[in-house]
């Protein structure tokens, strides 16, 4: 325990020191959070209504997709993993203290929003609140899940910088946070729902727990669980 509890404190303060954390964490998402905000507010003004959760499913798509997956590859794609096998670590511990820390990070990055929007644009703040941050955990946790897929997955960081874009700019446009998703195609509005951001944004938004808005995202989660299994299996028997 002591030795899982000094890897999460450890891998929290390096990204703290990372640049890519710190910018896709906390610097764009809430830059485009003060941004973004003053722009829907003024034209849609009932825009304060999902203003908190709108935001925070951005945020936290870009830190899980974009800013996780590096972090991932500069331990499974370099002399780090085999680090860990000539000390028998298990695999599986740079995952676990990376999504531990990532959804620290995103959890207060989340919160920073949750309190800075009803005062700087007089949002209207979710009546359920021990409910939003449930199923903001959830959401975090799907989004960390594919992260890890792609980290896993793709050892190139070019490559992956470009898959993580494929992945998260979809998720932004196709889940209904900058306008209805039913403004969409029904095939756009269909593919929507292949991402976490979508049913994410279904979660924080709604007034009372409806299990079956939560399938979706334990489907994802689910899927992303066994490649992670798989991946992690695949790596071991490479070192």
């Amino acid at each position: 325990m002591k030795a899982i509890l000094y890897g999460i404190g450890l891998q929290f303060k390096l990204d703290i020191r990372s640049k890519t954390l710190l910018v896709t964490c906390y610097l764009v998402p809430l830059l485009f959070f003060m941004i973004m905000s003053g722009i829907f507010t003024s034209l849609m003004p009932d825009a304060t209504q999902t203003l908190i959760q709108s935001m925070t499913i951005m945020g936290v798509s870009m830190g899980a997709l974009i800013g996780v997956p590096p972090s991932m590859v500069e331990i499974y794609s370099t002399n780090i993993k085999k680090m860990y096998s000539a000390n028998n670590v298990p695999l599986y511990f740079g995952i676990f203290t990376i999504v531990i820390s990532a959804f620290i990070h995103l959890m207060i990055m989340s919160f920073i929003i949750f309190i800075a929007a009803p005062i700087i644009f007089h949002a209207s703040t979710p009546e359920n609140t021990p409910l939003y941050f449930s199923t903001l955990a959830l959401f975090i946790i799907v989004s960390l899940s594919i992260s890890c897929v792609l980290g896993l997955a793709i050892k190139n960081q070019a490559k992956l910088t470009m898959f993580s874009q494929i992945v998260f700019l979809p998720s932004i446009m196709l889940s209904g946070i900058m306008f209805p998703a039913s403004f969409l195609p029904d095939l756009l509005e269909t593919i929507g729902k292949i991402f976490p951001a979508t049913w994410g944004y279904t979660l924080l938004c709604q007034l009372d727990i409806n299990f079956f808005t939560f399938i979706p995202l334990l489907i994802i989660f689910s899927i992303s669980f066994i490649l992670i299994l798989l991946l992690l299996k695949k790596a071991q028997s490479e070192s």
